[in-house]
């Protein structure tokens, strides 16, 4: 046998004569750091010698990088297949994989949070504003429960904001001011005030539809149109009202006539209203039907209300006028009255309040009154009142020192 030294020996010796392939790779590294400019001259000097030779060798590089990026996708691919056929198949041990990876990494899992919560704060907030508008009723649901959970958190969340003297004041005031206008509400017999709490999906809900509105760029051309419209309807209702009346009631006539179903007067004079200020007008393609009926509704509005002050300014200076041309008549009939309500012990009203309660009723019978309410009523007696009342002042005096000095039966 030989001896194990001299094996030893012989082995190394082997490895000396014959250096592993590290070490040339080593030696080589050591070479190219050493020499890369001079490499990098020797490869300008041979490109430039044998140029298509370098091309090719530059096509066959890009052919097998190409080759192999092409077999990676396709590894790749079918990894992701693989992948997806296996949670479809196997959706419990996945949940369970990703709530077991979830348990133990919740640190990681809440720095991803953070980390991409910070990146995408409006879009996070969105989303889950747009969710609980999704369910309003869920939305409140989880609320309560989160309330009923969390009562001493809530409790302490309440006595840290309580603590700005500012807000704990202002607290104070607007329920001492709540409390008050309970109390005189109680004490006036009527009704507590109606509060309509709204949500914040209501009133996200709200500017939505503001922004929307306001922010259309064909807004301002629209309300033109459709003030110009509104505007020139009711001009030209107050302008040709009753001429268009008579030829909507000759209209109706007419088709009653002959047979034809029945339509509305009003109807048809805005109608034909409507079509006139149309074609008057340079533009109208921006309004829809929606904006002629609102522009319907404002005019007969309008209308109403200026026939009716028409009708309420005729009815005060009739009877004024009529006051004034029976003036004598007037003040017997009143003198009676006033008699009469002090023999039943009544309080004495005002001569010319009494003069004109009687014009008025004499007028009436006569004069239309169908627009004028009830308040528009006592407010013309008022008025006529006030201005006969400078031209009674001494006859009343003396109407009541005799009916003073009657004797009462």
């Amino acid at each position: 046998m030989s001896d194990p030294s001299e094996e030893t020996a012989a082995t190394q010796k082997s490895l000396e004569e014959h250096p592993s392939v590290d070490d040339a790779a080593e030696r080589r590294r050591q070479y190219v750091t050493a020499n890369r400019d001079r490499i990098r001259e020797l490869n300008r000097l041979w490109r430039s010698e044998h140029l298509d030779r370098a091309r090719e060798l530059n096509r066959d590089s890009m052919r097998r990088a190409a080759a192999r990026r092409h077999r990676e996708a396709e590894v790749q691919a079918r990894g992701r297949e693989r992948a997806k056929r296996w949670r479809v198949e196997h959706p419990e041990r996945r949940r369970e994989y990703q709530q077991r990876w979830v348990a133990e990494n919740r640190e990681k899992v809440r720095e991803y949070y953070n980390r991409y919560y910070e990146a995408h704060r409006d879009e996070v907030n969105a989303r889950a504003a747009a969710r609980r508008d999704a369910d309003p009723e869920r939305t409140k649901q989880i609320t309560r429960q989160w309330a009923e959970r969390n009562k001493e958190h809530r409790a302490e969340l309440q006595r840290n904001r309580r603590r700005d003297p500012e807000i704990y004041q202002s607290e104070l005031e607007a329920n001492a001011a709540a409390r008050r206008l309970k109390r005189s509400l109680s004490r006036a017999g009527l009704p507590p005030k109606l509060l309509h709490a709204t949500t914040a999906a209501e009133r996200r809900a709200n500017e939505r539809e503001a922004d929307a509105y306001f922010n259309d760029p064909s807004r301002p051309e629209h309300l033109r149109q459709f003030t110009v419209f509104a505007e020139s309807l009711t001009e030209h209702m107050l302008k040709n009202g009753a001429r268009m009346r008579e030829f909507a009631e000759a209209y109706v006539f007419s088709r009653a006539r002959v047979g034809l179903p029945p339509v509305s007067v009003e109807g048809v004079v805005y109608a034909r209203a409507v079509e006139i200020v149309s074609e008057r007008m340079r533009r109208v393609d921006l309004l829809t039907g929606r904006d002629v009926a609102a522009a319907v509704r404002s005019t007969k509005a309008e209308v109403r209300r200026v026939e009716r002050q028409r009708q309420f300014d005729v009815l005060v200076k009739t009877v004024v006028f009529q006051v004034q041309r029976n003036r004598a008549r007037y003040g017997v009939d009143a003198e009676m009255g006033s008699r009469a309500r002090a023999n039943r012990r009544k309080p004495l009203a005002p001569v010319e309040s009494l003069i004109v309660q009687l014009a008025v009723q004499e007028i009436a019978e006569r004069n239309p009154t169908d627009k004028v309410t009830v308040e528009e009523a006592r407010k013309l007696v008022r008025i006529a009142t006030l201005r006969i009342g400078a031209s009674f002042q001494v006859r009343r005096h003396a109407v009541e020192n005799r009916v003073n000095r009657l004797p009462l039966v």
